[in-house]
């Protein structure tokens, strides 16, 4: 299993608002916790956290519905995958962060995968509390 885990909030606003929220990635460092700032270069990111730079890339876009964006250090790479689903005027936000672990950092793998459940899984409420507060 490589899934860390899965958080969810509904949004009291219509999908595209939600979208064009989730996916202002300068923007993101709002609703997601221990980031300082986000840029962006094409399909790469490159965000600043614990004031050390790091670099992810935008996988898979279905515009208005799905996002993925995977980091990777070494032999550790994360997906967090985005999932915008309308609900009438409201939109449930879904966040599924897989890692996979390889190399010498495999008996630490649950560790790992709870340190980023502890890091990530807010990042559904948090974008949530951002929006609606506008």
């Amino acid at each position: 299993m490589t899934t860390a885990f899965t958080a969810s909030a509904t949004v009291e606003r219509p999908a595209p608002e939600v979208w064009a929220h989730l996916t202002d990635w300068p923007a993101a460092p709002a609703w997601m916790s221990g980031l300082e700032s986000i840029r962006v270069n094409g399909s790469d990111l490159t965000f600043r956290a614990r004031g050390r730079d790091r670099t992810a890339r935008i996988e898979i876009v279905d515009p208005g519905r799905t996002v993925v964006v995977r980091s990777a250090q070494g032999t550790v790479s994360t997906a967090y995958t985005y999932t915008c689903d309308p609900e009438g005027p409201r939109t449930n936000v879904t966040l599924i962060a897989d890692c996979e672990v390889g190399g010498v950092w495999r008996p630490f793998a649950a560790l790992l995968r709870a340190a980023i459940r502890r890091a990530d899984s807010g990042q559904p409420a948090a974008l949530k509390r951002v929006i609606e507060a506008r």
